[in-house]
This record gives structure tokens, C-alpha cells and sequence, in this order.
């Protein structure tokens, strides 16, 4: 079965799959981010595909029990988990305890361009080592029967954009999907996006590429899609503090109509949700830091935020945090029906 196709009929939480049979729209990897009590949010509302945080391999292939014990996703099936790392032999260990565990497809980090993962030998800097990469490719494709993808960027800088010919390489060794971030890895978040090169990707594979890079609503994802001739976009940074955004624009290409952002009541509901989520999931004190900088994206914009994120960084318990959540929505909520009188 194409990668696409596993990712959009088994992941899709919506009754009428064939609307969303293409293009895909997948909800990015983002460390800190993308974890269990994110990804149940986004996928409850409608986003099609789901990827995990990065593992690094070594920790997974060379872990103790702990380690293994936290690779449950079951509750989760089907889950796109994303796997980093160096070392052929461990990224193929590392695949098979993802698989054991429940994971539905594997996907390499190529692209993250962060030091720390440079030096273990993964992410963007395998782009400078195309050999060693399709080896790693091949070897978690031996290692796994689930669909294997990568994710890559269009090079290392803009002397060295070698996108196309990578992902032929990835293509050969068995990657059956590649997800092109339309930056350089030296680049790393700065500048636009540069859809149109993507193109050269799309056009030198025969398997499914999807556009990564300054997505952010359903007029980017199309713009997205037009340039890059992509099967489908990834969702990034944008999501961050909108679960419910992969959902929303997934729908939007689907019927040609966004749904509305959730109001104010709405936005209230969710975020709560979200902290309830990650309290049962961590605990109260790691709970609540992890939980912080969701909150300060999840209120942006609103009338007062800057205030309560102060508020909720100083908390020390989950009252005050819940406490420094509503007083903000309650003033903004009043503050809009003043205005609505």
C-alpha cells in the first residue's frame, strides 16, 4: 500500500476519507511539541497524519527499561513515528522497537538542523553524506515491514542545494515518501520558504513529496501545493498553540472552505484541555513546566496575554496556572461583549 494512502485511510478521524484522499496534510515532528497529549488534540480535530517528536536512535537502541517502556503507542495507533540518528545499525534496532511498540510508519530526520544533532551523525548534516544516509534508509526498510519516509531540506547551504539527487538517492535505498523543508539546513528557520525549488524534488521521485516550510493556513497550503507540486503539505511552527489547525486546513483543501478559529469559549476549552492532558501525562511539577510555553503560544494575541504569561511562568501550582487562565479569558470575554453591545 503507497505510504499516502496508509497515512490518509487509517489516520483521518472524519467519516467521508475519499474528500482527503489527496493532497495530505500531515502535522509536523517538533520536538517538545509534538507529544502524546498534542497529537491526541490535532488528530480529535481532523488532521490527517500525524508524526511524532524525534527519537533518537541511540537512546532507543542502547536504552534501559524506561526508555522502552515510554514507547507505547497503542492508544495512538496509527502513529508516523520519526527516528534520528547516525549509525545504520542503530537506526534499524531503533525502527524495530518502534514497530514492536505500535508505530505505523518510520520516518528519518534528515533535515533538523540543530548541533547537537549534528554531532550524533544525524539530521541535516546525512544531506552532506548521501552514501551513508541511503545506507541508514535501507537498512530501517530491511529492518521493518511499515512504510519508511525521510525528511530532508533542500541542502546544506545554497552552494551545496542538493534536494533533488538526495532524494533520488533515499528514493533507490527505500524511502516510499520524502518531506522537503524549502529551507538549507544553514538557513535554519530564517528567510521564506522556498517552495518552487521543492519542485525539483517532486519531479525527480516517483514517490509522494510533501512541502514543509511556512504553511501556516489554507491560502499558504495552496500556494504551497501550486509551487512545489507537492502531494501534500507538512504543518510546522503554525501549529503551535492550535492543535486543531492540520484539521483545519486538511478540510479547507478538502471542501474549498476553512473552518472558523475556535472563539474565545472555545479557545478557553481546548487550552484547559490541553493542560489536564499533560498533567495526567507528566505529573504536576513536570506537568506544568512542560506546559508553559503551550500556554504562551495557545494565548497569543489575546488582550492581556503578555500579563498572564508572566502569571503562568511564575506558577508554582495548578491552581494559580488555571487561576492566571481564566482571569484572562474572562477579561478578554467581557472585554468583547462590551464591544459587541
Amino acid at each position: 500500500m503507497e505510504y499516502a494512502r496508509i497515512l490518509v485511510s487509517e489516520m483521518v478521524p472524519l467519516t467521508d476519507l475519499t474528500q482527503l484522499s489527496s493532497p495530505l496534510v500531515v502535522l509536523a515532528p517538533m520536538s517538545g511539541v509534538t507529544d502524546a497529549p498534542f497529537r491526541r488534540l490535532a488528530r480529535r480535530f481532523g488532521a490527517p497524519a500525524v508524526v511524532s517528536e524525534m527519537f533518537a536512535s541511540s537512546l532507543l537502541a542502547h536504552g534501559g527499561k524506561t526508555n522502552r517502556r515510554s514507547l507505547d503507542f497503542s492508544a495512538e495507533a496509527p502513529l508516523v513515528v520519526q527516528l534520528v540518528g547516525g549509525e545504520p545499525e542503530k537506526m534499524a534496532e531503533a525502527a524495530r522497537i518502534a514497530a514492536e511498540a505500535g508505530a505505523a510508519a518510520i520516518d528519518v530526520n534528515m533535515g533538523c538542523p540543530a548541533k547537537k544533532i549534528a554531532k550524533s551523525g544525524g539530521g541535516a548534516v546525512l544531506m552532506r553524506e548521501p552514501e551513508r544516509a541511503a545506507a541508514i534508509v535501507s537498512a530501517v526498510s530491511a529492518a521493518v515491514d511499515l512504510p519508511v519516509s525521510v525528511k530532508i531540506r533542500l541542502g546544506w547551504d545554497d552552494e551545496n542545494r542538493n534536494a533533488p539527487e538526495f532524494a533520488r538517492r533515499m528514493a533507490d535505498a527505500g524511502a516510499r515518501m520524502v518531506t522537503v523543508h524549502g529551507r538549507t539546513r544553514d538557513q535554519l528557520y530564517s528567510g521564506i520558504a522556498d517552495w518552487r525549488a521543492i519542485a525539483a524534488v517532486a519531479e525527480a521521485v516517483a514517490v509522494p513529496v510533501i512541502a514543509n516550510g511556512d504553511v501556516c493556513d489554507l491560502a499558504s497550503a495552496r500556494r504551497a501545493l501550486a509551487e512545489s507540486g507537492a502531494a501534500g503539505v507538512m504543518i510546522g511552527r503554525a501549529a503551535c498553540g492550535r492543535p486543531w489547525l492540520a484539521g483545519h486546513v486538511a478540510r479547507g483543501l478538502a471542501t474549498g472552505e476553512m473552518p472558523p478559529e475556535p472563539d474565545l469559549a472555545e479557545r478557553e476549552t481546548i487550552l484547559i484541555e490541553h493542560l489536564d492532558a499533560m498533567l495526567a501525562e507528566y505529573g504536576a511539577f513536570a506537568g506544568l513546566r512542560a506546559a508553559r510555553k503551550h500556554v504562551a503560544w495557545a494565548i497569543r494575541g489575546i488582550d492581556g496575554a503578555a500579563a498572564a504569561r508572566e502569571r503562568v511562568f511564575a506558577a508554582e501550582t495548578v491552581e494559580e496556572t488555571r487561576e492566571a487562565i481564566a482571569d484572562l479569558f474572562r477579561r478578554a470575554m467581557n472585554h468583547a461583549r462590551s464591544l459587541a453591545a
